[in-house]
């Protein structure tokens, strides 16, 4: 057992027996970072895929890369190309979002490394300064581009809900995830474990 996972364990027992037994359930979990993009594109795929089906995210993000042809994405992310994007199958207000990220990546205010050295909430508000990228978003991109080990997506339904549902509908998830700092993120992937897990 990870000395995370036994002081998970500790701090859910003191909170409520259903958190400590599923928690315990569910075994360690482990963050990984999945910064095989440049962030922008990251960033778009993330948005692409939101609200949509595993295959449908994949398919209309396929389509995104083929009509770029051999322009990088970040150059064909743009106003001027809005009919090509939207013909890809995405709404109007994604192709909005996704030209944006590209004029903010253009202006050089989505490099890599300067988001790395910011804070994860200097970083936050980068990112949700830029139109139609909320903080669900901000927070996905945290945990997993950036590998933020004490983000609690407060906005995620599922999370929230999960945890609600095995501590108290009286008390705000955000207080009882502060119990978990600085691993807040861990406990996120907690409540999406277990809500994954097939019943017994």
């Amino acid at each position: 057992m990870s000395d995370l996972h036994a002081r998970f364990l500790g701090t859910a027992r003191d909170l409520s027996p259903a958190l400590a037994e599923a928690i315990d359930a569910v075994g360690p979990v482990e963050m990984h970072s999945r910064a095989d993009l440049p962030f922008a594109v990251a960033l778009s795929r993330s948005i692409t895929g939101q609200q949509l089906s595993v295959a449908a995210a994949k398919t209309i993000w396929g389509r995104v890369e083929e009509s770029a042809g051999s322009t990088p994405l970040v150059e064909h992310f743009c106003h001027s190309r809005t009919d090509t994007l939207r013909a890809c199958g995405l709404s109007g207000a994604k192709t909005k979002a996704i030209c944006e990220i590209g004029a903010m990546a253009r202006a050089g205010r989505l490099d890599d490394k300067e988001l790395r050295d910011l804070t994860a909430a200097e970083r936050a508000a980068r990112i949700t300064a830029i139109w139609g990228v909320g903080q669900w978003t901000a927070d996905m991109m945290n945990m997993f581009y950036f590998g933020e080990p004490d983000i609690w997506p407060d906005g995620d339904v599922a999370a929230r809900k999960t945890l609600e549902r095995l501590t108290s509908k009286r008390r705000k998830t955000v207080r009882t995830a502060q119990r978990f700092a600085p691993h807040r993120s861990y406990l996120a992937l907690y409540m999406w474990r277990h809500v994954d897990a097939k019943p017994v």
